[in-house]
């Protein structure tokens, strides 16, 4: 329950990263609604952050997570932000085995977990 995994899909929405210590804003357009709910999109950008082949926006976003996990998205937009909430609260709901994959993949060591899990644990 952690890993601001897609802390970036919603950061598909978000990631290349500027001198000024934020991520480009932009992809805060992108409707990840619609990337949630559509199979392909979804697998799209699933395969590419776990190393395969990837569009301009998934490859910014799988350069730039490492980065965001580990600093708490605090490079982050307030949309990047409301898009990796609604990003990882869909894996951990609609997605558990993807999501272990990415978490294991990002956060072996479940070093970030504690940052985000507390957010998404159900009471």
């Amino acid at each position: 329950m952690q890993l601001a995994l897609f802390c970036l899909l919603g950061l598909v929405v978000a990631a290349s990263a500027l001198p000024q210590d934020k991520y480009t804003t932009k992809y805060d357009h992108i409707n990840v609604e619609e990337i949630l709910n559509n199979e392909r999109l979804f697998n799209s950008y699933y395969k590419c952050l776990m190393g395969g082949k990837c569009t301009p926006d998934g490859l910014e976003l799988r350069t730039h997570l490492p980065d965001a996990l580990r600093t708490n998205c605090s490079k982050c937009s307030e949309k990047q932000k409301e898009f990796s909430d609604k990003v990882i609260k869909h894996l951990i709901d609609n997605k558990p085995e993807e999501f272990a994959a990415l978490e294991k993949k990002y956060d072996p060591e479940g070093i970030y977990k504690n940052t985000f899990a507390p957010k998404f644990t159900k009471a």
